[in-house]
């Protein structure tokens, strides 16, 4: 058990935590959330030993063994799988005292350190690092290179892969996600929920989150705040504590209503039925938990293009790459109203991709074709690394835009949460959460008609992701987008296009279906191929005669039927749920309704709406399950 009690502190000037309490339990495991800069880092700091507590105490077994994923990684000679082997000290200290026995000739001490090596399982600990580095994307090829040989995102890949490899009761990750792909990302996830000990987490991913954890700690106004359940959970039990805020709720009205308002687009261009339903139980979803992010300090929208024609760009058969193509023969037209997920893992060409359509790289073969009134929005993955860091906030915007007076960039950049002397400040000692914000703000002030934005959520804490949703489904324009973040892309594309092998195709299906995909595939290549015997009878149970053929078509049949009545039953039930909801609202309208007078109407109003929400979410996912058995009824026939 970790307990904190009446924990105070500061870093530097800045009180971070107040008199606060918090008890994490042996086999927890809990994502730690809160703004840029509440003091996440430095509550890490604490747990791990580096810093101590201005008042309090902290109390945990002094045998605990700890693991903490590092953020910045030197040059180094070592291998990149003698760096991840390294995160075993005990086996590296074991290992070495070995070397100098058989050095002195120690025969004993010999016999006993191999015992030890033995308790270590050592035999097995390079197998242990190589799965670990292919689990998070390293090729076979990169395993003798050394550490100095890759770039700083593969750093911090190594990073996580030693605090893995470190035997631990308490593990430590500070966003760990940040420079993975989707494959590695899932990866890792099925890891950590295989992990016996406790795990801290900090994560701007809530889809991650919403897998791993088991609990949240939020910082909210110097205290730490504990919270049963992953971060939907915790999103909605402070959506209903806030909904109950007078003052809160024409915000939140018109931040439901703007949601609203992309729902009914999309509804309106949802094209296949399958993709249509998840995506639209997730954009619901942000309705309902609206509230949970009224008091953010992002304002984030995105400024209407000035021109927005029907077609803004078309590839005619090309081929980019570098030295040699990624892709070949590819032709897409991207129109106005295009909402493009690209997936595949790092190194397929997803991220080339963005530059060869934003002309930032030229093509090997084939035509782009862009209307003359397309403006593109191009957000690189490390774009921060190219902000002019002698710059301030206000010069930076003054470049792109000399007429601009002022008060409008202040204006503006407030939205992005720099306020008052931030805003005339250099940038370079601005942490990467705030130069992602400005990236982000010098690409939104450009007025785009075509978004192009590879991993945009990198640094950014989850009030700035969430912020992101928001805007991008407000946006009028068209999007390309490459993340990891599963949340980010169920809310904002319509169309998914998978890059694998040297090929980019249309991927007829949602999220959830690729991660299927994936997970299988990682089973496959885990069991590798089965013995003639096992295919033999494999096939042998595959095989029936007509008249069973028939038998079970016509059940099937009967079979689909009853689901197409469950389903028609359940959509009447649905829709008098939503008319009954509808009128409640209108009801919660009534500003007389929040006078002192009218408070037990107003809680038994809330709490029927609570309960009518809860019941249409229940149905609605009954619907879908008997939807997707109809519709594999269908494939089946």
């Amino acid at each position: 058990m970790i307990s904190l009690q009446d924990i105070s502190l500061r870093l530097g000037s800045q009180l971070l935590l107040d008199e606060t309490d918090l008890t994490v339990y042996s086999g927890q495991k809990v994502g730690i959330i809160g703004r840029n800069g509440t003091g996440k880092t430095s509550l890490f700091k604490l747990l791990m030993g580096e810093i101590s507590p201005d008042t309090g105490e902290l109390d945990m077994p002094k045998d605990l063994r700890k693991s903490q994923m590092h953020q910045e990684t030197l040059g180094s000679s070592r291998s990149a799988v003698d760096y991840v082997i390294d995160g075993d000290s005990k086996f590296r200290s074991v290992e070495k005292q070995l070397l100098q026995a058989e050095q002195d000739h120690d025969d004993n001490r010999m016999a006993h350190l191999h015992s030890e090596l033995e308790l270590l399982d050592a035999w097995s600990i390079r197998n242990r690092a190589e799965q670990l580095l292919s689990g998070l994307g390293f090729p076979p090829e990169d395993f003798p290179r050394t550490v100095k040989e890759f770039s700083g995102g593969w750093r911090i890949r190594l990073n996580l892969a030693q605090a893995l490899m470190t035997p631990s009761d308490l593990l430590l990750l500070d966003e760990p996600t940040n420079h993975l792909d989707l494959e590695a990302t899932l990866w890792l996830q099925q890891w950590l929920l295989r992990y016996q000990g406790t795990l801290m987490l900090v994560s701007h991913d809530r889809s991650f989150l919403d897998v791993v954890v088991s609990h949240i700690v939020s910082f909210e106004n110097k205290k730490l705040f504990l919270y049963r359940g992953n971060y939907s959970d915790y999103e909605k039990q402070k959506a209903e504590r806030l909904a109950l805020q007078q003052a809160s709720y024409e915000k939140q009205q018109t931040r439901k209503k703007e949601i609203e308002s992309f729902v009914r687009r999309f509804k309106a261009k949802a094209s296949k039925a399958r993709q249509a339903q998840s995506r639209m139980k997730e954009l619901d979803r942000m309705v309902d938990i609206a509230p949970a992010h009224i008091d953010s300090p992002f304002i984030f929208k995105f400024l209407e293009p000035q021109k927005l024609p029907p077609s803004l760009l078309a590839c005619e058969g090309i081929a980019f790459g570098y030295d040699e193509p990624l892709i070949e023969n590819f032709s897409m037209n991207v129109r106005a109203d295009s909402r493009i997920g690209l997936l595949g893992a790092n190194g397929q060409g997803k991220s080339t991709l963005l530059k060869v359509l934003a002309d930032k790289l030229p093509l090997l073969a084939g035509e782009i074709h862009r209307n003359d009134h397309l403006n593109i929005g191009y957000c690189a993955q490390h774009q921060v690394d190219e902000l002019d860091t002698s710059a301030t906030p206000m010069k930076l915007m003054q470049r792109l835009d000399v007429k601009a007076r002022e008060q409008e960039i202040r204006n503006f950049l407030g939205g992005f949460d720099f306020q008052s002397d931030r805003v005339t400040e250099t940038i370079e000692h601005f942490s990467g959460g705030e130069k992602s914000r400005l990236a982000l703000a010098l690409v939104v002030w450009q007025k785009p008609n075509l978004l192009l934005l590879d991993e945009p959520t990198n640094h950014l804490d989850l009030e700035m992701c969430h912020s992101l949703t928001v805007g991008l489904q407000e946006f009028s324009g068209a999007l390309i987008l490459v993340s990891h973040d599963r949340h980010l892309l169920s809310n904002t594309v319509d169309q998914f296009l998978l890059v694998k092998d040297g090929k980019l195709d249309i991927f007829d299906g949602d999220l959830n279906d690729y991660e299927k995909l994936l997970l299988e595939q990682n089973k496959t290549d885990n069991k590798g191929g089965k013995n003639s015997e096992e295919e033999s009878a494999d096939a042998q149970n595959t095989k029936l005669n007509k008249k069973e053929l028939r038998q079970q078509a016509a059940e099937q049949r009967n079979q689909l039927k009853a689901l197409r009545d469950k389903a028609n039953k359940l959509e009447k039930h649905i829709q008098k749920n939503q008319n009954s909801l509808a009128s409640l609202d209108e009801k919660l309208a009534e500003t007389s309704l929040y006078d002192d007078s009218q408070k037990d109407k107003l809680n038994k109003l809330l709490l029927e709406r609570a309960q009518l929400l809860s019941l249409t979410e229940t149905l609605e996912e009954q619907w879908l399950e008997v939807s997707e058995i109809m519709e594999s009824s269908s494939e089946l026939e």
